[in-house]
């Protein structure tokens, strides 16, 4: 089954050029717009890819330890509130869903650096 060519067209023109190359086990830092009334400033938000969708409406997940409690937040890839994304680390992985992250604590959740 292939994708209807408007779709195409509609897909390519979203595609975004400026993002890393990254994927699950990667440590990202997410430069997010937050809009506070009529202001809007840039907060960034770093942890660990846990998940990745790929494709024309494609996401990221990305979990962060904060104050001792697991915070994950799903980022759209093509959307105008993720203004950058860095890679701060790579790690070696054998899955493409972290989810397992999720049960683990300290440094049982640490990841095997990439050489």
């Amino acid at each position: 089954m292939s994708i209807h060519p408007v779709m195409q067209r509609l897909a390519a023109r979203l595609e975004r050029t400026d993002l890393p190359d990254f994927g699950p086990g990667d440590t990202v830092r997410v430069q997010v717009k937050i809009k506070e009334g009529e202001k809007e400033r840039v907060q960034a938000f770093e942890g660990v890819v846990i998940a990745r969708k790929n494709g024309a409406e494609g996401s990221f997940t990305v979990r962060k330890m904060s104050f001792g409690q697991g915070v994950e937040r799903i980022f759209p890839l093509h959307c105008k509130v993720v203004e950058k994304v860095e890679m701060v680390r790579s790690a070696r992985i054998r899955r493409s869903k972290l989810y397992y992250l999720r049960a683990l604590r300290g440094k049982a959740a640490r990841l095997r650096e990439a050489s």
